[in-house]
């Protein structure tokens, strides 16, 4: 689906564009008057994560569930955790920060490595998108590895961070929501849904 195709966020609609029209992150850094999409900007996701601001469309997260957008690894081990039966709890620390619930469905759909698993991921080793590598769970995307498997939108009851002198590192609590897909554009009705709620434009 069309990146203008997919209904965007009152918050993600504020935000500013880069030359195709795609709205930039609020976590994204700016270099020559360009967005870096593949890059984190340290300071951003800091003020975001000390804020309880979003990391897509940066305006306020309210006190509740947070959600984030994983990629197979994760998705498959939350995946066997509910089949299980048991409770799942990733203790490993990701740089991809929370966002509301309507502003991850819509960057699962948007972002092409989110969205599809024959998709590239364009970036260095530093720079994770859906926490989703070769070598761990929430590792760092490897340049040019496909996404590969299932992603997924994940709800989670909180999280916690820590800045450092060169990054900010997140880890999730207690999982709310599972909401997996081969294709992101199988969220379509579940955004509309939201956006369709009071006060979820965001």
């Amino acid at each position: 689906m069309r990146f203008e195709l997919v209904p965007m966020p009152d918050g993600v609609g504020a935000r500013p564009r880069d030359g195709r029209g795609y709205p930039v992150p609020a976590i994204t850094p700016w270099h020559g008057g360009e967005p870096q999409f593949a890059l984190t900007d340290r300071d951003r996701s800091a003020d975001c994560a000390l804020g309880r601001r979003c990391s897509v469309c940066g305006r306020l997260m309210e006190r509740g569930p947070v959600w984030r957008v994983v990629g197979p690894a994760e998705s498959a081990a939350i995946a066997g955790a509910l089949a299980a039966g048991q409770p799942y709890r990733n203790l490993a620390p990701t740089m991809e920060g929370p966002g509301h619930r309507a502003c991850m469905l819509y960057a699962s759909m948007v972002c092409p490595y989110l969205a599809r698993p024959n998709a590239r991921r364009r970036g260095t080793a530093e720079n994770a998108v859906g926490g989703d590598a070769a070598d761990g769970l929430t590792s760092a995307a490897v340049r040019g590895a496909a996404r590969g498997g299932l992603g997924a939108v994940v709800g989670f009851g909180d999280y916690e961070y820590a800045v450092t002198d060169n990054r900010v590192l997140f880890r999730f609590l207690d999982l709310v929501e599972f909401l997996p897909h081969e294709s992101a554009d199988e969220h379509l009705a579940a955004l509309r849904a939201e956006l369709a709620k009071p006060d979820r434009g965001r």
